[in-house]
């Protein structure tokens, strides 16, 4: 059964009672990993493995993970090639409350850094699976820019 959340804006990345933070480099512009994230949205399942879906909506996305996990997503932020911001407005998934992911690319001398911020809310129990899922998050996030940057580093990537 799909839940509606509310309805966070960008600043939930700051004041949300669970705040995941991960970073990692990949060997790519800013502009070239922006494209990846914001523009190729249904090539997502090819580089980040608990995606099994993902498709542009009007005006966001809709994403499918593996175990069953459903979101329909609003894009609060676009600012290439700095920014990627969506919201989670309904989920299958229980107990959560509010759900905002920033994704923030800096230039690097040798790439592209790319912070992943998830910003949660939710029942007791879906803030302590949260934060007991961090470092399950933490290895997707690295596996996931792993393959991005073996994916951008192809010939026709």
């Amino acid at each position: 059964m799909a839940r509606r959340l509310s309805p966070v804006g960008l600043d939930f990345t700051t004041t949300a009672p669970v705040l995941l933070v991960f970073a990692r480099e990949v060997p790519a512009a800013p502009d070239v990993v922006f494209r990846a994230l914001a523009r190729d949205v249904e090539q997502w399942p090819l580089w980040f493995r608990a995606v099994t879906e993902a498709r542009p909506t009007d005006g966001g996305r809709l994403v499918r993970l593996r175990g069953g996990g459903r979101f329909e997503e609003t894009v609060v932020a676009s600012d290439a090639p700095a920014q990627y911001a969506y919201r989670v407005d309904l989920t299958n998934a229980p107990g959560v409350h509010g759900l905002l992911e920033e994704w923030v690319l800096t230039r690097t001398p040798d790439g592209t850094r790319v912070q992943w911020t998830v910003a949660a809310d939710g029942t007791a129990v879906f803030r302590f699976v949260m934060r007991r899922a961090r470092p399950a998050l933490g290895r997707s996030f690295r596996d996931a820019m792993e393959e991005l940057a073996q994916r951008l580093a192809a010939p026709d990537g």
